[in-house]
């Protein structure tokens, strides 16, 4: 994998950039879709391709790993054919699906031990297995197995799990110098920043990531319910430390707001389930604001969903005819509002990276905060 920083805003922390991988190159700053189990929920690989065109989508270990099992993946040549993408992939080491099954795990120094959310069966993550089952999934980036701390976490807590996702980073680090490609393409490996919410641990973190010297880096344990504010403060310590000519990717955010904001302060890669899952449940994101097409105020709007066009739902169909579909549960209905908000992500990023490129992204950013924050 390699990174090249092109401009930096002049009035804030925001970077353009470009990585390429082995399945091609990836504007930054970019939006990665959630593709879980091997598909962007609802749509097709062909709309995602040319109607959304990321550059990345990101899957989930975790879930791959109980279905459809490594097994079938390594059969299929790898996720990539199996699901018949040709662009890059990005996986999650599963430590945050594992934090979110408080109640059916047990973390200890070796490893987690789970209970499968699909038929109870016991499994055990280690740092060393999780690098073995992101080998056979073969994404091009994957992720050091950590855990997430939840919010809010005491202090005590938060540090014995930052030193523990350390020492599990250091295991998954010399695990992979042992465990060979998978496939004909190389995966670029990034370790992820604890420390919740406290400024010095993630401070301590990023250092310690930073001294691992790999090819990206990733911050991890926010969006967790913490305020907003929170997450840009730890963004701003941690980005302060992560070396410059390195990707940096913030796990698990968010809204178009929380993305513009992380973005000016120099994050450049997000991935996040808001657009598809507020999408099933009628929300549109738009350059305007928020809107609940569930609400009886569109029953009559034959207006189209979002006449900035960015994809072929926004002009096909009328916000009354969407909101027709929610009324009567029509799948089409979710699939439509999620190839929206997917569209509008990644026009989100692509238009912030116009901007970084011209030098006037802070003021774009601000006008774009103000815009964005309204339900309409």
């Amino acid at each position: 994998m390699k990174f090249d920083l092109l401009a930096k805003d002049p009035q804030s922390n925001a970077r353009a950039g470009e990585i390429t991988t082995d399945h091609g190159v990836i504007e930054t700053p970019i939006f990665m879709p959630v593709g879980t189990v091997g598909s962007v929920k609802g749509v097709h690989q062909r709309e995602l391709k040319e109607d959304i065109n990321p550059d990345i989508i990101l899957g989930n270990t975790y879930h791959l790993y109980l279905r459809p099992q490594t097994e079938i993946l390594k059969k299929a040549g790898g996720l990539h054919k199996f699901m018949n993408w040709d662009r890059s992939i990005l996986t999650d080491s599963g430590g945050y699906q594992v934090y979110s099954l408080s109640e059916r795990r047990k973390i200890k120094e070796n490893g987690v031990k789970f209970k499968s959310h699909i038929d109870g069966s016991y499994h055990v993550f280690t740092p060393e297995n999780v690098m073995e089952i992101q080998r056979v999934i073969g994404a091009d980036i994957i992720m050091a197995f950590d855990e997430c701390t939840p919010y809010p976490c005491d202090y005590k807590y938060a540090k014995r799990s930052m030193h523990m996702t350390h020492r599990w980073l250091d295991r998954c680090i010399s695990h992979l110098e042992k465990t060979p490609f998978e496939y004909d393409y190389s995966q670029a490996f990034f370790p992820i920043v604890q420390g919740s919410t406290y400024k010095d641990l993630r401070k301590q973190s990023a250092e310690y990531i930073a001294s691992v010297g790999a090819e990206g880096n990733a911050i991890g344990g926010l969006s967790v319910g913490e305020p907003a504010e929170e997450m840009y403060a730890m963004t701003e310590v941690v980005t302060e430390v992560l070396p410059e000519d390195k990707p940096r990717y913030l796990m698990g955010v968010g809204t178009p707001i929380n993305i513009l904001e992380n973005i000016a302060l120099g994050i450049d890669m997000f991935d996040c389930v808001m657009p598809t899952r507020n999408a099933r449940n009628g929300m549109l994101f738009t350059a305007h604001g928020t809107i609940n097409i569930k609400n009886k105020k569109w029953h009559d709007d034959f207006s189209p969903i979002d006449d900035m066009a960015i994809t072929f739902v926004d002009t096909d169909y009328s916000k009354a005819y969407l909101r027709h579909l929610f009324t009567v549960n029509e799948l089409l209905g979710k699939q439509i509002a999620t190839i929206h908000n997917l569209g509008f992500y990644l026009w989100l990023t692509r238009e912030a990276r116009k901007h970084i490129l011209a030098g006037d992204f802070a003021s774009w950013k601000n006008r774009m905060v103000q815009q964005m924050n309204k339900r309409l």
